[in-house]
């Protein structure tokens, strides 16, 4: 059991770093650093988009429109945190060989 919630975490941790690759790569983009005509830019920000959007869509359903400003990946990560510590301090102490 505790394998596998350790996978939960690590699997957790990867999510947070995809969501922070993703909101970079969008700004780059944004900003006209990157060209998304590059295959293998457009390649990686297609990846990103499909892995970060069903999460985040219902998140930004919920918020307020804040004009240009998406602070969704944001709360998508405080989030994230909350469960790796609900994770760490409220069910790993219990689990046999911890």
């Amino acid at each position: 059991m505790r394998a596998v919630l350790e996978i939960v975490e690590l699997i957790l941790q990867l999510y947070v770093y995809l969501l922070i690759a993703s909101a970079i790569l969008s700004w780059l983009i944004a900003f006209n650093v990157v060209n998304t005509r590059n295959q293998l830019v457009a390649a990686i920000a297609e990846f990103l988009y499909r892995i970060t959007e069903p999460v985040l869509a219902p998140i930004r359903s919920f918020m307020p429109n804040l004009g240009g400003l998406d602070i969704s990946p944001i709360i998508l990560i405080i989030i994230i945190i909350f469960i790796q510590k609900i994770i760490d301090y409220n069910i790993m102490p219990y689990v046999v060989g911890y």
